[in-house]
């Protein structure tokens, strides 16, 4: 791909909020000259272009007879640089109309204001890292969990990166060896070849069909899992919520109907996030704004991937329970018996003997422990805390496949990795195909080598610049 790094950019590396530091980051071929007509010492002088790279020095920012600040100025020479490029860093105080009016200077002095993601734009460009590890950056700074940072990092440590390299040059040697001995059948023998190749596309799409299927667990690690709490009203929904987040996030009240809008938040467990909607009580009701919140449960729970089932375990199981089941019994749910506290009137083979009759037949002839495996039953008690491990665990057993936890698992968390993935895997059954029906050799080629080019779309080894323009667009001004 093109791309123009013959400028010199210039960008606030840094949230624009009040902190002790802040840095403007300027990078090109002319950053030490743009920023030595705005940096000196306290003489006056300007040293920067005498500074040795991998150094720092405590200069001034001025504007004429003006000191605008005191900051900490380090520079890397290319290509010992995260752009590749000559690279100036200017430390000053973290006021935002300070950072503001530094960046004014240096945009005066002749560096252009950068697009967001540019600087990493152009460590790509410069060879500096791989599009699977500049993508990785983004998903660094946007982590949420221990999980994702996790991931995020492996990535960005070419781990990815070398898996899909080290099946391009399987697929490479032997659509080489296919060519030359079309080319040179003299010397390059095709007797047999076809078992050869059979034996190598199996490996490498059985690997990739590995990858493939991380992605289940690795989209959830990056994004979250959209969960939804639902239960009757006064089934402890608000308190799991407030248990969840750690702080009185919903109005608790033995009222029932209390909560009669959807909340959301963002709540970490452990490793796992949870995009997390608390809704109204479902039941039947004459309140027309009560009716309003439970048609909006409903929804939001038919778009969660995970449904946390509360039912008030202090009462016997009442028809609304049976009716709300009904409605979600095909996605992923966790039931969750609350008020442990108070005697149960509900046990989890009571929950398996009535609610298997509301689903399908699939369900009726389900055993109790098959049940309880596709339907985790959680005893619980939100207000004093009481089986909260019991739920993660729960959640982790549906969506975190075990090996994940493993240093040694590279997950696949972007989406466009993984339909590129398919799409080679798609390429490589081709082959299988051409091969078990006998084709001559040299028609699987094309295959074999469309594999090899969308296995290079993820690294960016082929890569168009409409497409590297979107993907760096999606990141922060300054990185």
């Amino acid at each position: 791909m093109t791309g123009n790094t013959q400028s010199t950019i210039a960008a606030i590396s840094t949230a624009l909020s009040e902190s002790g530091i802040g840095i403007i980051r300027v990078s090109g071929p002319d950053s030490v000259s743009i920023c030595s007509k705005i940096l000196g010492d306290g003489k006056g002088d300007s040293v920067l272009e005498k500074m040795q790279a991998g150094t720092f020095r405590h200069l001034y920012v001025r504007d004429g007879e003006e000191t605008i600040d005191e900051c900490i100025v380090l520079l890397f020479k290319a290509p010992h640089s995260y752009t590749g490029e000559d690279t100036v860093e200017i430390q000053c105080h973290g006021g935002v109309l300070l950072l503001k009016k530094v960046l004014e200077r240096v945009l005066k002095s002749g560096a252009v204001l950068s697009a967001p993601g540019e600087f990493t734009k152009r460590a790509f460009l410069n060879g500096k890292m791989d599009l699977a590890q500049a993508e990785a950056v983004m998903d660094l700074i946007s982590s949420r969990s221990e999980m994702s940072l996790r991931a995020s990092r492996d990535q960005m440590s070419g781990r990815v990166s070398d898996i899909i390299r080290a099946l391009r040059a399987k697929i490479l040697y032997e659509t080489a060896y296919i060519e030359a001995a079309i080319d040179d059948p003299e010397h390059y023998d095709l007797e047999g070849y076809d078992t050869h190749v059979r034996d190598v596309v199996s490996d490498i799409k059985e690997k990739i069909t590995g990858l493939v299927k991380s992605y289940e667990s690795g989209k959830y690690i990056r994004e979250g899992i959209i969960t939804c709490i639902v239960g009757r009203p006064n089934s402890g929904k608000s308190s799991l919520l407030n248990l969840l987040t750690g702080y009185d996030r919903a109005i608790v009240s033995d009222i029932p109907g209390t909560t009669r809008d959807t909340i959301e938040e963002y709540v970490r467990l452990d490793d796992i996030l949870l995009k997390l909607t608390d809704t109204a009580g479902i039941r039947n009701t004459e309140d027309e704004i009560e009716s309003i919140g439970t048609r909006k449960a409903v929804d939001a729970a038919l778009s969660a991937d995970l449904i946390l089932f509360m039912i008030d375990a202090s009462e016997y199981l009442h028809m609304d329970d049976l009716e709300i089941f009904s409605k979600v019994h095909d996605k992923k749910c966790i039931i969750i018996l609350n008020k442990a506290d108070k005697p149960l009137m509900i046990k989890p083979l009571d929950v398996y003997e009535h609610f298997r009759e509301c689903g399908d037949f699939s369900l009726r002839s389900m055993s109790k422990d098959d049940f309880l495996v596709r339907y985790p039953c959680i005893v619980m008690s939100t207000g004093g805390g009481n089986g909260l491990d019991d739920l993660k665990r729960s959640i982790t057993s549906l969506f975190i496949s075990g090996k994940i936890d493993s240093s040694s698992e590279v997950v696949i968390t972007d989406m466009r990795h993984s339909q590129l993935l398919k799409d080679a895997l798609s390429s490589l059954e081709n082959v299988l195909e051409c091969i078990d029906t006998g084709m001559e050799t040299d028609i699987y080629t094309v295959d074999l080598y469309d594999a090899y080019r969308k296995l290079g779309l993820i690294i960016g080894e082929e890569i168009e610049d409409d497409l590297a323009n979107e993907i760096f667009s999606k990141f922060c001004m300054g990185k």
